[in-house]
């Protein structure tokens, strides 16, 4: 990882690096094994924000699987707008299926809940949450995340997918707001 970075008008400084990152993905990836062992799970990946951490995840799944995008933003700048925006929807039958929601973030938890809220109208099996990052002290919501790689301080951070209006997702390390 490289020192500070800027990124269109502020600065960042390394956080995780991208071997911690591959260890902890390997790590979920594990468990998540083991939990869906002999069963066929449908992973809902939320875009744009998951689909390094989606990637990388699914390349170490052992599982009989299925893979689906949606696509909900309910940020603005560095701000979480609590507005949620359904761009691209869910366009397969999710009934009695297993679901694995795939975030790259959850901080006040207001996307996910809505989200969670528009599974459940489509009679899902059971629903569980995969989330590389979890803001715990900014969560406002009452629903578990069932993996969860890192639990961070209330930091606003780019890099492995995750952006400030919409650069910084490529970096394959994660920086923190300075």
């Amino acid at each position: 990882m490289s020192e500070v970075i800027e990124i269109l008008d502020l600065k960042f400084q390394p956080y995780i690096s991208s071997e911690k990152i591959d260890r902890v993905v390997g790590d979920l990836a594990r468990r998540i094994n083991e939990d869906y062992q002999g069963k066929n799970p449908l992973f809902l990946s939320v875009l744009n924000g998951s689909f390094i951490f989606t990637s990388d995840l699914l390349k170490k799944i052992s599982l009989l699987c299925n893979i689906e995008f949606v696509r909900l933003k309910s940020y603005d700048g560095t701000q979480s707008t609590e507005n949620v925006r359904e761009v691209l929807g869910l366009n397969v039958d999710i009934k009695n299926r297993d679901i694995i929601v795939i975030e790259d973030i959850v901080d006040t938890g207001h996307t996910l809940a809505h989200f969670i809220d528009y599974l459940k109208t489509r009679e899902p099996k059971s629903i569980k949450l995969a989330s590389l990052i979890f803001k715990k002290e900014a969560f406002q919501k009452d629903f578990e995340l069932d993996y969860v790689g890192f639990e961070i301080e209330n930091k606003f951070i780019v890099g492995y997918g995750l952006d400030y209006n919409e650069y910084g997702r490529n970096l394959d390390s994660i920086y923190q707001l300075i």
